[in-house]
């Protein structure tokens, strides 16, 4: 079946920037320098890493999937902390330079509801993807195949805005309310059992957490 996916023009957007943008900024903020883009990668990933937890063993690791992986900050930086980690996104200029940067993750290509596993994850990631899907068709297609991607007792970590009304930003950005998420992913057998702010500026988004109970 065919999937729901960014269009032509989305994708085209995104090649280009990620083209046009060095390694931080592309999948960061292109309103920031280099240095306030370290900052906002440092402190994401510094929010992000308790929600995960210090369960990795290398006997053990904990699968995670990084989805719409961008460049793959987040994903190598994962993989150094000893977790095993599969990513994906749908632009291939952001996975040419992450699949030449290395650093332990499998990549592959894939929108956000086309991505299959023969494995369930401990922690299925989306970090700064879903409010750029503008149409809600495709928020919600990928929105549930990420979620039947989570295993009992894992946590779907995804980032958005902790709104209660809908909220267009310029021609790339919708932050949907939770009440919009905990609509589609609770029937699914997900809980919303967190949110944590990134804490950067401005900046209202955070990392939501629900954990499949069922």
């Amino acid at each position: 079946m065919a999937g729901t996916g960014p269009s032509e023009a989305t994708l085209g957007y995104w090649d280009t920037r990620h083209r046009d943008h060095d390694d931080l900024a592309s999948g960061g903020h292109i309103g920031l320098d280099r240095a306030g883009n370290e900052i906002f990668y440092a402190l994401r990933l510094g929010a992000l890493l308790p929600l995960i937890g210090d369960l990795a063993d290398e006997s053990a690791p904990l699968f995670v999937l990084d989805a719409g992986c961008g460049k793959g900050h987040f994903a190598r930086a994962l993989a150094r902390c000893g977790h095993r980690v599969d990513a994906f996104d749908a632009s291939e200029e952001a996975l040419a330079h992450a699949r030449a940067q290395g650093g332990g993750p499998r990549y592959g290509t894939a929108a956000l509801d086309e991505w299959r596993s023969p494995w369930p994850y401990d922690v299925v990631l989306c970090v700064d993807v879903l409010f750029h899907v503008l149409d809600d068709e495709e928020w919600q297609a990928g929105l549930r195949n990420l979620a039947s991607l989570t295993r009992l007792t894992g946590r779907l970590i995804l980032t958005d805005e902790d709104t209660t009304a809908r909220r267009p930003r310029g021609d790339y950005i919708v932050h949907r309310p939770t009440s919009d998420y905990r609509a589609l992913l609770e029937p699914l057998g997900l809980r919303h059992t967190g949110f944590t702010p990134y804490g950067f500026r401005e900046n209202e988004v955070g990392f939501h957490v629900f954990t499949r109970i069922r």
